[in-house]
C-alpha cells in the first residue's frame, strides 16, 4: 500500500468566509477525514494558515506569503494510504474544498524512503 498526499488548492485564498461558514466546513472536512479513518486509510493531515508566512527565493530574498503575486494559495493537506493513485482520486473526490468554485485537490504519490541519501 502507498501513501497519497493530497494536497488543497484555493483558486482565491484571500477571500473570507464568515465564521459560520467556516464552522460548516470544518465540520464537513471532519466527517470526510473521519469516513476515511474509518476505513483504517488517514495518516495525517494539517491546514496551512497565512499568519506567519513567508517565502524564501532562489537568491535568499524573503517575503511576505504566499500572497501578492499568486492567486492560488495552497490550504492544506492530509496523507492517505490507498492501494491506487485511483483509489487516492476517490478519496479527494470527497473533500469539501471542491465546493468552491476553482477549487482543486491534487493527488501526489509521496516517494518511499528507500535508504538512499
Amino acid at each position: 500500500m502507498e501513501q497519497y498526499a493530497l494536497i488543497f488548492r484555493h483558486q482565491d485564498g484571500k477571500k473570507v468566509a464568515s465564521p459560520e461558514q467556516i464552522q460548516v466546513w470544518m465540520k464537513q472536512t471532519m466527517d470526510w477525514i473521519g469516513g476515511i479513518a474509518a476505513k483504517g486509510k488517514f495518516v495525517s493531515g494539517t491546514g496551512l494558515p497565512f499568519e506567519e508566512a513567508k517565502v524564501v527565493h532562489h537568491n535568499n530574498m524573503v517575503t511576505n506569503g504566499p500572497f501578492g503575486d499568486i492567486k492560488e494559495t495552497l490550504g492544506g493537506f492530509v496523507i492517505v494510504k490507498a492501494d491506487s493513485v485511483e483509489e487516492a482520486v476517490e478519496f479527494a473526490k470527497g473533500s469539501p474544498v471542491l465546493q468552491g468554485e476553482g477549487n482543486t485537490v491534487e493527488v501526489r504519490k509521496i516517494a518511499k524512503d528507500d535508504g538512499v541519501h
